[in-house]
């Protein structure tokens, strides 16, 4: 269990970073250089998809809940963004419903 939870949260993190570089591109006047990276975390995701145990929707439900958990600790942790009370329930909400894939 702790393996799929590790490979789940780092697919998330790939997928974030390779869609966080071109934002900064885009948005923050980045240099070009960061597309390099972008697509090979881009490109990383891809394979760790392959890696999951099944592609059923048992999987990509667990995927999902990880993601969002992820996604919000970005936010806090590299965009410096609080977390309001409704971002701490829905973490809460999709961390269970990741924890509840592993237990069917």
């Amino acid at each position: 269990m702790l393996k799929t939870l590790g490979l789940l949260v780092v697919t998330a993190l790939a997928e974030i970073i390779g869609c966080y570089l071109p934002y900064l591109w885009l948005k923050k006047n980045a240099s070009a250089w960061l597309l390099m990276p972008a697509g090979l975390s881009l490109a990383l995701f891809v394979w760790l998809l392959s890696l999951h145990p099944a592609a059923s929707g048992r999987v990509y439900a667990a995927y999902g809940g990880g993601y969002v958990a992820t996604a919000l600790i970005w936010l806090w942790k590299v965009d410096g963004v609080p977390l309001a009370a409704t971002d701490n329930c829905s973490r809460s909400i999709d961390l269970s419903t990741l924890l509840s894939q592993f237990a069917a």
